[in-house]
């Protein structure tokens, strides 16, 4: 007897996607690439410096168009020229965390957890400020929630700025070089917050990173080379 898997829809695919820039003499970033981001699994992306690893990202997370080809998210085309609805599908289906955290200096570490919120604009002020604690607590910042990013360690801003992501609650994190600014530790701590999200929450990680051993952590690491992907 055969037994059939249940089919999954990408929560991300590309179709033959490929971005240039600049007039008269053109650079391609990303040349006709296809991948497709699972529900639940945790995804490494390295290359070399100006390999497009992070082109490909801000295409995956609707931060970039393509030249050519096709995003969908969900099993549906996401429309190119349509701003508004690609940056609802960021704030509802997306999260990202950057190299350099991004926290606004003025807010304290609730406030900025609690910004993509307002943007949404689903939530009571209350209902966001305890979704915002219990996203803190969960990343042990609980008595860390109104401090200023100034009076932080890096791993600890690091941590708000994934807490942040995970506001709208999300069902892919978009990380590019999540552990690039931080010593050995706080590197260690992000990444097994990022492992965590994949095996306790069924969530999607995508990384990109220099870094080798971190990459070989992940359920699927992807190389990109000249802006085509060679694994």
């Amino acid at each position: 007897m055969t037994i059939q898997l249940p089919v999954t829809t990408p929560l991300i695919e590309l179709r033959h996607v490929t971005k240039t820039i600049g007039d008269g003499v053109e650079t391609t970033l990303v040349r006709d690439i296809s991948m497709k981001i699972e529900p639940g699994e945790f995804v490494a992306i390295t290359g070399p410096s100006g390999s497009g690893k992070s082109s490909l990202l801000y295409l995956l997370g609707l931060l970039d168009v393509p030249t050519s080809g096709e995003v969908l998210m969900q099993g549906r085309p996401v429309p190119a020229g349509s701003e508004v609805e690609r940056a609802r599908l960021r704030l509802k289906l997306l999260g990202f965390v950057f190299q350099f955290h991004f926290l606004l200096v003025e807010f304290s570490a609730l406030t900025n957890v609690m910004l993509p919120m307002r943007a949404l604009g689903e939530l009571s002020e209350r209902a966001m400020k305890d979704r915002a604690m219990k996203l803190l607590a969960s990343l042990g910042l609980e008595a860390h929630a109104n401090k200023l990013p100034g009076q932080l360690s890096g791993g600890q801003r690091q941590r708000v700025a994934i807490a942040r992501a995970l506001a709208n609650e999300p069902q892919v994190i978009l990380a590019d070089e999540p552990t690039g600014n931080l010593d050995s530790a706080s590197s260690e701590q992000v990444l097994a917050v990022l492992r965590q999200l994949v095996d306790e929450t069924k969530r999607s990680v995508v990384m990109v990173t220099h870094d080798l051993a971190l990459a070989a952590r992940a359920d699927r690491h992807v190389r990109i080379v000249d802006g085509r992907l060679i694994g």
